[in-house]
């Protein structure tokens, strides 16, 4: 049963293209719609974090200055996942940051990113708007504690991204539910989703 990487990130800012970095990193491992293990980490990437920040997050300067080398944090994200595929609620925020400070420490950091809010999208045209907290009020999900710290939103965006696999199982039918087709899907026009999930789940009964 393959596993998937379920990321979040706090930062200084919104790009690192502008100067940001991330200050707290968490990875939650989903198996079979379960979470099997959990990475969380501050880190200390030699910045300051702003008052908008710190009031934002509840992440201070002190928290960050007693925290572990941003380098040496990245390293044990990077041996945590292992090369497993990823998925981020806005992963090109999350996937902007973790190419750019894996970069800095000379890893890897090509891993396949699946997005929870545009799954959601296709999924749940009916929700208000394809927030995390919204999406978690929908479905009834449970809170791991304060939003927008790490560990909280990747568990939140885990339990989310479970949620989308049972609702695919009996929407549709699957029982083999792989990263590709996540890929497939949010790629896919929310006008077409009815026929690409059904003509994936058709493909894959006529291969067994």
């Amino acid at each position: 049963m393959s596993s998937i990487a379920i990321i979040d990130f706090e930062t200084t800012g919104i790009s690192p293209n502008m100067g940001d970095r991330a200050t707290e990193v968490a990875i939650v491992m989903l198996e079979g719609g379960q979470v099997v293990d959990r990475f969380q980490s501050l880190m200390n990437a030699g910045v300051r974090v702003n008052s908008f920040i710190t009031q934002f997050t509840g992440i201070t300067n002190e928290m960050v200055q007693a925290a572990p080398p941003a380098e040496q944090v990245m390293r044990e994200a990077a041996r945590f996942v292992a090369g497993r595929p990823m998925v981020a609620h806005n992963a090109a925020f999350d996937k902007k940051f973790w190419q750019a400070e894996l970069a800095r420490c000379g890893q890897d950091a090509s891993h396949p990113y699946a997005c929870t809010v545009l799954l959601s999208r296709r999924l749940y045209p009916q929700a208000p708007n394809h927030k995390l907290g919204t999406l978690a009020a929908l479905h009834h999900l449970p809170s791991s504690g304060r939003a927008h710290r790490a560990l909280a939103d990747a568990e939140m965006a885990a339990h989310l991204l479970a949620q989308m696999q049972h609702d695919l199982r009996t929407r549709y039918g699957f029982t083999e539910l792989d990263h590709a087709l996540l890929m497939g899907l949010q790629r896919t026009s929310r006008y077409q989703v009815g026929a690409y999930l059904k003509a994936r789940v058709g493909g894959l009964r006529s291969s067994i």
